[in-house]
């Protein structure tokens, strides 16, 4: 059996994500667990939450929590507001216990800038992009794969920068995103969760 994790194109995620709803990140994961297998990949996504929460995606989130987090050395902290579609769901200590981790996920996270990649503005993205190339270039890459190599840096360091296509800090979600837990709670309880806004506070930071 071949080590070499299989590779999605992109007509297969955008097959599955119109099957499922889930988002792109999600669908292209599955489909890399299940070696290109569609319906093992729609079971996984189902078995997870992920599919039926995408379907909720666009339902209201009048409720929630606000939910902070400050550092032990009090030097470091952040709030984030996180919605859902009813009061009952916002008193639900699972919803709380993601929004306290959530907090505590932006703490630790100096980088962030935005919720989701939605938000990314074009001049961000822009000048990110820039320079990337430039880097690229610098390195000896072929002019004719700069465009991609710089788009492909790009994607990979929303990691940093997008709260959502952050892979968790606690151990215990298993290198999960943060996508991926809020689709999986939404899942769970039913309802649309939405990480809506957040702000992070430092010390002597600007």
């Amino acid at each position: 059996m071949s080590d070499v994790a299989y590779k999605p194109s992109a007509a297969e995620v955008k097959q599955l994500r119109e099957m499922t709803q889930a988002g792109m990140m999600d669908c292209r994961n599955a489909l890399v667990e299940s070696g290109g297998d569609i319906d093992a990949a729609v079971k996984a996504l189902r078995e997870k939450g992920i599919a039926s929460a995408g379907k909720r995606s666009g339902r209201g989130t009048g409720e929630g929590l606000i939910a902070t987090y400050v550092h032990h050395n009090g030097r470091i902290g952040a709030m984030v507001e996180i919605g859902c579609e009813t009061d009952f769901v916002a008193r639900n200590e699972q919803f709380q216990a993601f929004a306290r981790k959530i907090a505590g996920q932006i703490a630790s996270s100096g980088d962030l800038r935005f919720v989701s990649e939605e938000e990314i503005t074009d001049d961000f993205r822009t000048s990110e992009l820039e320079i990337y190339r430039a880097k690229a270039a610098g390195e000896g890459r072929p002019e004719a794969m700069l465009d991609k190599i710089s788009a492909g840096m790009f994607q990979k360091s929303l990691a940093d920068t997008v709260l959502l296509n952050q892979p968790s800090i606690r151990p215990e979600d298993d290198g999960k995103t943060i996508e991926t837990l809020r689709a999986e709670l939404s899942g769970t309880l039913g309802e649309n969760i939405e990480v809506k806004r957040f702000a992070r506070f430092e010390v002597g930071a600007e």
